[in-house]
């Protein structure tokens, strides 16, 4: 198993013959999901090499509000999700819209009116209270967790039986040159060796592998056992990360060639704004993503409250309680801003003073959002889960976009003071490299020459 670099710069593609592709993909737009993003990017820069993209998808309702746009050069072929996912699918569209408890307008950063040029305010959507689900709701919620329990993997293997069948009848319709699946759900790659046995090439963009830590005990076994004839099966497997690719070879030995593409940013946003305000309007941070078990905001909000002049804007779908309830009582240093739609939530990040990250529990491992915050061209803080400098850390010091402290709160709360004084003089960005062109290679143009690189030498061996 061969493992070639990550991002390698724009291959031979676009001077090949174009290739028509058949991706299956359960993460598509209107998923907001990272995955999701991932190939609403790639398929848009694939077809833009001239490439002829399709893509097997369910059919899962919800708004493309603020998310790309795959554009009437990407065919998307949509087929029923399955009962389940489908009864949810209704039940969000008849949700009623979030409680706005906070202001609809700008947050205000200072009581003088403007008039100088120098803007006294930001661009910061309104607070939401998270939603509640009604009796109905949470009586659905918990029938889907119990249909997950059975499934393998989870709730979205009920789409494999209507996928199948339209993967079939694409397949012998389109004759693609290269089957492209898209985990997770690893329902894709049963998909995808359905089409390696009727003898269409086949490469799997593997993200995390199959066995996780997160696998659920029940699985694992299965897990790894598919994960391993993927392995043999697929002529060549993408990952995001190095260290993915390495557990891969740890666990398989010889079988398809790995090659690391990371997640990415959107290089034809307008840049990151200049964000000259008075000085002695509020440092404002902003967290962007989910919490997981392992991704606990407590510390960081702790933090937040004990230091004045600093507010933390978190745009995610999936805050706990205590948080909510934080952002209750204290609406003027934490904010809830709910779900931002992607796009929307690109212009902020180029807007804010600071974009915080929480670190992995694995500290080989980059988060997705991270790229993202690069492409923003804003300073960074990134908490660290340990004691020690991690992969995520090293690479925001070799680019100098931020800084890196320990996640406890005394630690914190000394990093946010010493921030909010260089705000208060204008020094926030002293000594920061915040231009595009180090992270150049991390943009989904760049990645996108890779991915269709190697779906060249895929269709074309040399």
């Amino acid at each position: 198993m061969e493992e070639t670099p990550s991002n390698p710069g724009p291959g031979g593609s676009s001077r090949e013959r174009p290739l028509r592709i058949l991706l299956i993909a359960y993460e598509f737009p209107p998923s907001p999901s990272p995955q999701s993003l991932r190939w609403a990017y790639l398929t848009d820069r694939l077809a833009a090499l001239g490439h002829e993209v399709h893509v097997l998808a369910p059919d899962i309702g919800g708004s493309m509000e603020g998310l790309p746009d795959p554009g009437r050069a990407i065919q998307v072929h949509r087929t029923f999700p399955g009962p389940v996912r489908g009864a949810l699918g209704w039940l969000a569209r008849r949700r009623p819209a979030p409680v706005v408890f906070g202001s609809s307008a700008g947050v205000p950063t200072s009581s003088e009116t403007p008039g100088d040029g120098v803007r006294d305010t930001l661009e910061i959507p309104a607070a939401v209270e998270p939603p509640r689900l009604n009796w109905k709701g949470r009586l659905l919620e918990r029938f889907q967790r119990g249909v997950s329990w059975l499934l393998f993997p989870d709730l979205r293997a009920e789409w494999h039986r209507p996928a199948r069948k339209a993967l079939h009848r694409l397949l012998d319709d389109l004759r693609p040159d290269v089957v492209v699946t898209s985990h997770e759900p690893c329902t894709t790659l049963q998909l995808g060796l359905q089409a390696e046995r009727r003898g269409f090439r086949w490469v799997v963009d593997m993200g995390d592998p199959v066995l996780a830590a997160y696998t659920p005990w029940r699985w694992r076994h299965r897990a790894h056992a598919l994960e391993a004839t993927v392995m043999r099966r697929a002529d060549h497997v993408l990952v995001t990360t190095a260290q993915a690719a390495a557990l891969l070879r740890e666990r398989h030995g010889a079988g398809a060639d790995v090659s690391v593409v990371t997640q990415g940013f959107d290089e034809r946003m307008p840049p990151a704004q200049d964000v000259s305000r008075r000085p002695d309007s509020m440092l404002e941070l902003l967290y962007a993503g989910s919490f997981y078990s392992f991704r606990d905001p407590r510390a960081l909000v702790d933090a937040v409250l004990a230091v004045p002049g600093v507010r933390l804007n978190v745009a995610s779908g999936n805050v706990p309680e205590w948080l909510a309830g934080v952002a209750r009582e204290r609406p003027a240093q934490v904010r809830l801003l709910g779900r931002v739609p992607h796009r929307r939530l690109l212009v902020l990040q180029r807007q804010i003073d600071v974009l915080v990250n929480l670190a992995n529990p694995d500290p080989s491992q980059v988060p997705g959002k991270f790229y993202e915050y690069l492409g923003a061209g804003r300073p960074v803080l990134h908490l660290l889960a340990g004691s020690g400098l991690d992969a995520t850390g090293e690479l925001l010091g070799a680019l100098a976009r931020g800084w890196s402290c320990a996640g406890d709160r005394s630690t914190i709360e000394h990093e946010l003071h010493r921030l909010a004084e260089a705000h208060r003089e204008g020094a926030l960005a002293s000594g920061l490299q915040l231009g595009m062109e180090a992270v150049e290679s991390w943009s989904w143009t760049q990645s996108a020459s890779a991915v269709a690189g190697t779906l060249q030498s895929v269709v074309d061996p040399v």
